[in-house]
């Protein structure tokens, strides 16, 4: 993988840590954060080097948000000519590709949340599994103040989080979402009173979900998203079929023996993905 400019990343304790790391520009994303996030979660999903992927973030804000630089250069958009607004769909699925890794990353994704999350940057933390705030964090879908409408998949992933009047006040109006109603809404797991204490709680639970057998949350991650977009009835044939091919009689006896012992469990990684391209 290339030198990270825009993250810092850590492995340690089968726990992933990605930082994003530019205050100076209150964490805004550009094409090399992009880029850079893209590059980090293809690795991550095709190797077994983390068990669980915690985002955070420094400075006074999570992010600012997609760079208006970028709208000005790297992501110009043709809106002179039928064929240049056809090419629009190709490079927002692109970018929408990116956010959706997190939500089919093979691991579970928690994300600690400080100051504002703002346009971009709840496009990010929706695809996430858990999320974390702090006290002063706020949530704003920015793009309708900036004249333009969220695409790249608040609109899609939040009202599966929040109640939908609640939704589309803040995408008409662009207000913000204080913690203390994200909390109460359920879109946040927890409001603690600052960074060090956020991240703190992200890496407690991700510590929970590395104590657990990797190919069974792996499982349940799988069949929880399953089941938001499908019928009850859909959604229990999709889990025989899936408990089916990943249970394991050596894992819940390794579970109920180190439980019973009193000590920690020992289960095997899943295994490195390959891709057509590797094969010789």
């Amino acid at each position: 993988m290339n030198k990270l400019t825009s993250f810092e990343l850590n492995i340690d304790q089968q726990i992933a840590h990605l930082v994003m790391n530019r205050p100076d520009r209150l964490n805004a994303l550009d094409m090399t954060v992009w880029r850079e996030l893209d590059e980090v979660l293809h690795q991550l999903h095709q190797t077994n080097q983390a068990r669980v992927l915690v985002i955070s973030s420094t400075g006074k804000h999570f992010s600012a948000g997609m760079s208006l630089e970028a709208f000005g250069n790297s992501v110009s958009m043709d809106d002179q000519s039928a064929e240049g607004r056809a090419a629009i769909v190709d490079m927002l699925g692109g970018l929408q590709s990116t956010f959706t890794r997190l939500e089919t990353l093979r691991i579970p994704v928690i994300v600690a949340i400080q100051g504002g999350c703002i346009g971009g940057a709840v496009d990010m933390v929706t695809a996430c599994c858990l999320r974390y705030a702090t006290a002063d964090a706020f949530f704003c879908i920015q793009e309708i103040n900036s004249g333009m409408v969220a695409d790249v998949g608040t609109l899609q992933r939040l009202p599966k989080l929040i109640p939908m009047a609640v939704v589309k006040e803040l995408a008409y109006t662009g207000r913000r979402l204080s913690a203390e109603k994200a909390l109460q809404y359920g879109l946040v797991n927890e409001v603690l009173p600052d960074a060090v204490a956020a991240l703190a709680a992200a890496m407690k639970a991700a510590e929970d979900i590395v104590s657990k057998p990797p190919v069974a949350i792996w499982g349940t991650k799988q069949a929880l998203h399953y089941a938001r977009d499908h019928s009850v009835e859909d959604s229990l044939k999709q889990m025989g079929w899936l408990q089916s091919g990943i249970w394991s009689n050596a894992h819940v006896g390794e579970a109920i023996s180190a439980f019973q012992k009193k000590q920690a469990a020992q289960f095997p990684e899943l295994a490195p993905l390959r891709s057509f391209k590797d094969v010789a």
